[in-house]
């Protein structure tokens, strides 16, 4: 686990990391599964004893540090669809290539319970994951897909990503998150093909 910076190390010399959790903002929205995304950043914050607390490029974004790493943590306040618009801003802010971008998203085409971490590749559908290919003119960043599972029977995937876990779900979900969290910062120690190695499929296995 990452330890807390204690000036071994002037700050020029850290290697900065963005990771973006998607999702809606607001109370409606919250436990849904569409901000599955935005539940693990927060899963991030509690492990890493961090706030969210700072506004920029239009998303909720916190700083952890460590001797080697920065790491920006960020919520897009945007709504889904626009999403790669603070993506885009806090990059350039900090001056980030995008080989230390992270994104995490809902999936519907991964199982429930599954994860599913690539180094690039289209948007599936997924419209966060869309407006930030269109905003940085590049599907070449890693993304941590988070599967949701296909709706039941004929239900339309526009209402089912709106609807919030259910009790049922919650143990489950809980490891999903726990799982997602460690993957993240996985691919900030130790790279992406040790991320995808360690936790690529169902976390029923690991």
């Amino acid at each position: 686990m990452f330890r807390l910076l204690r000036k071994t190390q002037p700050e020029p010399d850290l290697i900065t990391y963005l990771i973006a959790g998607f999702g809606n903002p607001g109370r409606d929205y919250m436990r849904t599964r569409h901000n599955v995304g935005f539940m693990t950043i927060d899963r991030l914050c509690n492990k890493l004893d961090v706030f969210l607390g700072k506004m920029q490029a239009n998303a909720l974004t916190a700083v952890y540090k460590d001797t080697r790493h920065r790491i920006i943590l960020a919520k897009p306040q945007t709504y889904m669809n626009l999403s790669g618009q603070s993506v885009s801003g806090l990059l350039h802010f900090y001056k980030i290539p995008l080989e230390h971008l992270l994104v995490i998203h809902d999936d519907l085409d991964v199982p429930f319970g599954s994860l599913r971490i690539r180094p690039s590749g289209g948007s599936g559908g997924q419209k966060g994951l869309g407006s930030t290919i269109d905003r940085l003119g590049s599907e070449d960043f890693a993304r941590l897909r988070v599967g949701i599972g296909r709706p039941p029977g004929r239900m339309e995937a526009s209402d089912y990503v709106l609807q919030p876990f259910s009790s049922a779900d919650q143990p489950l979900l809980d490891r999903i998150l726990d799982a997602a969290a460690e993957a993240a910062l996985l691919f900030v120690r130790d790279g992406l093909d040790t991320a995808m190695n360690r936790y690529n499929g169902s976390i029923e296995k690991k």
